[in-house]
């Protein structure tokens, strides 16, 4: 079943993190087997008190595990590090529901 990671990032440093982190972190996705959906600063918060202005990233995995796998990994936690300062993020995993009405 397909699994979606949705990450909010609040940029301080937006070409710091887009040259260190997003160039690292993007070589690892695919190499995991992920591949983003979307990408994007600007996100307009229309409820809750985390995201308003902030980039968005979404990207799709074939399984819950393959994107643990990615998230666990030695490399990830590597690429992580290149963010330290740059951004505030938050982070969510979530499985794509069944089409007949998985929530």
């Amino acid at each position: 079943m397909p699994a979606y990671m949705i990450v909010t990032a609040k940029i301080s440093d937006r070409d710091a993190f887009i040259a260190g982190y997003g160039a690292a972190a993007g070589k690892l996705v695919e190499q995991f087997g992920g591949k983003y959906v979307l990408r994007g600063p600007g996100a307009q918060l229309l409820e809750g008190g985390f995201g308003d202005g902030a980039s968005m990233v979404i990207s799709e995995w074939p399984s819950k595990e393959a994107a643990l796998s990615f998230w666990n990994s030695p490399e990830y936690e590597e690429a992580k590090k290149l963010r330290a300062g740059a951004a505030d993020v938050q982070v969510l995993l979530i499985e794509a529901p069944t089409i007949n009405g998985g929530q």
